[in-house]
């Protein structure tokens, strides 16, 4: 029986960019329903009350499935389809596993991305004005913060979580690759995380994040360079 899908997402949208990058590692076809969240469509609404992306239906199973917002679509991916494993072998590496997405999802996004992505990209797509530069001093001064301790994770590890890729690389990247969107990751000061993100943009299943274009938001130079 085969399985359709179509992902209802916003392409600067870090939580997409999650289960994007982690149906692309595990070579699920899906097709895509770009959304503009914050006009609350019907459409999505509809599918998740809460307005947000991203929304995965299946259909073509047993049931119709509805898999409303990042950690329950990624959760799903994992046990419905578990090869390759994404969110680690062993009880440890699982367990840093999620405390990771935890860290990213929550800490990284409050003390950087809420900042950062709400003055370059929010305010513009909701027509608020002008960037507040105290908010981006602060969004990057978190950043920073938060790079520093990849790097010294990344000093020991081949990966964020252990030896092996996992979700926790993806949602560090999902919400670095959007802040690059804009230019506003210094690379050059933190070695270790450039070449860990070298290695995942890289990957086939990130090519189609370094396509993403929206109207009016024009990506750094360097944003799709595999070299840069």
């Amino acid at each position: 029986m085969s399985v359709e899908r179509t992902l209802h997402h916003f392409p600067l949208d870090p939580a997409s960019r999650q289960v994007r990058l982690a149906l692309g590692e595990k070579r699920l076809a899906f097709g895509e329903l770009v959304v503009r969240y914050w006009e609350r469509p019907k459409s999505l609404t509809a599918l998740n009350p809460s307005g947000m992306t991203p929304v995965l239906v299946e259909t073509g199973g047993p049931e119709t499935l509805v898999l409303c917002e990042s950690r329950a679509i990624l959760d799903h991916l994992e046990e419905a389809y578990p090869e390759p494993a994404l969110i680690g072998v062993e009880a440890a590496e699982r367990a840093e596993v999620r405390r990771l997405l935890q860290w990213f999802d929550r800490k990284f996004e409050f003390e950087v991305g809420g900042f950062i992505l709400h003055e370059k990209m929010e305010k513009r797509l909701l027509g608020l004005g002008a960037p507040e530069l105290a908010n981006l001093r602060q969004g990057r001064e978190g950043l920073k913060n938060h790079l520093h301790y990849m790097d010294s994770l990344l000093q020991s590890r081949e990966w964020l979580a252990g030896r092996r890729l996992s979700l926790a690389d993806f949602a560090a990247a999902a919400h670095l690759s959007v802040i690059d969107y804009f230019g506003d990751v210094p690379w050059k000061d933190f070695a270790s995380v450039k070449t860990w993100y070298m290695k995942l943009k890289s990957r086939p299943a990130f090519r189609p994040i370094l396509l993403d274009r929206w109207p009016g938001l024009t990506p750094a130079g360097h944003y799709d360079d595999l070299d840069f």
